[in-house]
């Protein structure tokens, strides 16, 4: 793979990615959302793509709120999508699809699970074929059951809908 673009970048690294919404739901994180909003905007800046940051609020109850208005005052490219009950998990990612505007969609989870500097690694990987670029968890934390589980979805998601994807339980 290729690594992390160095120095200043005058247009886009990949002319295939001209935009990127990147979107995370947000529920009571809190302690990691900042930092999931600072390292998108760096990484989209590095990568010379325009771009907005979406954070759908879903009903957070901690002081997320408070720091997403922080946010929006200092990240321009900063929109909250505010739910005021708790929509679940599948909830949160209709509303930031249906928030971007952008031509490619990035989305994780906000908890720090997954990196978000590397979408760098996503966008070098499109092109103007290709529809999808998706990440894989290089090393599963799960119990046995838990990878059990995710081994037979993982095949029946494939068989059903055709799905041929390395990690069909990956959220990057």
């Amino acid at each position: 793979m290729n690594g992390p673009v160095n120095g200043p970048v005058t247009g886009p690294v990949n002319p295939a990615v001209q935009s990127i919404s990147a979107f995370f739901p947000c529920y009571n994180d809190e302690a990691t959302i900042g930092t999931m909003v600072e390292a998108v905007a760096s990484t989209m800046d590095r990568v010379g793509v325009d771009g907005e940051i979406i954070v759908v609020n879903d009903g957070s109850s901690d002081g997320s709120e408070r720091v997403l208005k922080h946010l929006t005052e200092t990240e321009p490219r900063l929109r909250v999508v505010t739910h005021e009950h708790n929509r679940g998990y599948g909830g949160a990612l209709l509303s930031g699809f249906g928030a971007a505007t952008k031509q490619w969609v990035f989305y994780t989870d906000r908890d720090g699970q997954f990196d978000p500097t590397e979408l760098e690694l996503l966008v070098t990987r499109a092109t103007d074929d290709i529809d999808v670029v998706q990440g894989y968890k290089l090393n599963r934390a799960d119990n046995v059951a838990r990878r059990a589980i995710g081994r037979v979805y993982h095949r029946f998601v494939s068989f059903v809908f055709g799905l041929h994807v390395r990690d069909t339980d990956c959220d990057f």
